[in-house]
C-alpha cells in the first residue's frame, strides 16, 4: 500500500495501493423540483399504507380496508337475496353508508396522518426535505395530497362497490345519464370526507411532533365535539346551527346534501352548510401553514 510516508509492501508480490480519486460530478438525471415533489408524495403514500415497512405497520390499513369494504359487500349480497319491493327498506342509501364506517375512517386517520406528518419532525427529515428544491408550502401540499389520496381509498371504494353491485342486480340508476350523475356525486362526496379529515388531522399533527399526542388529539376533539354539541342542541335547546361545531358529523351531513338527500338535520340549510364546510377547510389550511412557517428547521 502507498501511504504518505511512502510505499509499504506486505509481501514480495504485494502491490496494492490507496488512490485518492476525489469527488465525481453527478451525471444522472436531474429531475428538479417536480421530481422532489413526486418523490415526497410517493414516499408519504407508501408510509401511510405501510409499504416497504414491517408487517405491523400494515395492520391498521388492512383492518380499515376490511371494516370499510365489508359492509358494502354485505349490502350487495342482501340486495340480491331480498325481494325488490323491500330492498330500499333493507339496504342504506348512498348518503347513509358512511354511518356504518365512520369509526373505521376515524381510526385510520388518527393512526396514519400523525405518522406521515410528525415523523419528519422527530427524525429531522423535514430539514432534509427543505434542503432539496422544496419549500414549506410545496412540502405541505404534497403531504396533504398524499394523505387525501390514501383516505380516499376508504371513502371512495365502498360506494363504488355499492354502485357496481346494485347495477349488476338491476337495482342501480339508469345509464348513462343517471349513472354518471351518481358516479360524480360519489366522487365528490368521497373527496369531501377525505379533505375534511385530512385538514383536521394535519392541524392536530402541526401542533405537536409527538405521534401519540396527535393521534389522541384527533380522536378526542372529534368525539368530544360531537358529544358536547349534541348535548347543547338536544339537551339545552340551543340553536341547531350549533351543530356546525360537531367536527365528527359535519362532513357526513354534507355528504347527504351532495347526494341530494335532506340529511339528518334538515333544519340546516344546504347553502350555509356548504359555505361553512369550505370555510372551515380553508381555515384548517391556514392554521397548518402558519404553524409550519414558524417552525425552526435546521437544514
Amino acid at each position: 500500500m502507498t501511504t504518505a510516508a511512502g510505499p509499504y509492501r506486505q509481501g514480495p508480490d504485494a502491490d496494492a495501493r490507496i488512490l485518492d480519486r476525489g469527488y465525481r460530478r453527478y451525471e444522472g438525471p436531474r429531475l428538479g423540483a417536480a421530481g422532489a415533489r413526486r418523490a415526497l408524495y410517493v414516499a408519504s403514500v407508501q408510509r401511510a399504507l405501510g409499504l416497504r415497512r414491517r408487517f405491523r405497520y400494515k395492520v391498521v390499513p388492512l383492518l380499515v380496508a376490511v371494516f370499510t369494504y365489508l359492509p358494502a359487500a354485505v349490502f350487495v349480497g342482501v340486495a340480491a337475496l331480498v325481494p325488490d319491493q323491500i330492498v330500499d327498506e333493507v339496504v342504506p342509501r348512498y348518503g347513509d353508508y358512511y354511518g356504518f364506517v365512520t369509526a373505521a375512517i376515524l381510526l385510520f386517520v388518527a393512526v396514519v396522518v400523525p405518522d406521515v406528518m410528525c415523523t419528519d419532525r422527530q427524525t429531522g427529515m423535514l430539514g432534509l426535505y427543505l434542503a432539496a428544491p422544496l419549500t414549506r408550502d410545496t412540502y405541505l401540499a404534497m403531504k396533504a395530497a398524499a394523505v387525501t389520496s390514501v383516505i380516499t381509498v376508504v371513502t371512495l371504494g365502498p360506494p363504488v362497490l355499492l354502485l357496481v353491485g346494485y347495477s349488476m342486480l338491476d337495482l342501480g340508476p339508469g345509464w348513462p345519464t343517471d349513472g354518471l350523475v351518481l358516479a360524480l356525486r360519489i366522487v365528490v362526496a368521497a373527496l369531501a370526507v377525505a379533505v375534511w379529515f385530512t385538514g383536521l388531522a394535519m392541524v392536530a399533527s402541526s401542533l405537536t411532533p409527538r405521534r401519540a399526542a396527535a393521534s389522541a388529539g384527533i380522536v378526542l376533539v372529534t368525539l368530544v365535539s360531537a358529544a358536547v354539541v349534541g348535548g347543547l342542541v338536544e339537551g339545552a335547546g340551543m340553536s341547531p346551527w350549533v351543530r356546525l361545531g360537531d367536527l365528527y358529523n359535519v362532513p357526513f351531513e354534507v355528504v347527504r346534501r351532495i347526494y341530494g338527500e335532506a340529511g339528518a338535520h334538515p333544519e340546516l340549510r344546504t347553502g350555509p352548510l356548504l359555505a361553512y364546510f369550505v370555510g372551515a377547510i380553508v381555515a384548517m389550511g391556514v392554521i397548518v401553514r402558519t404553524r409550519y412557517q414558524r417552525l425552526t428547521v435546521t437544514k
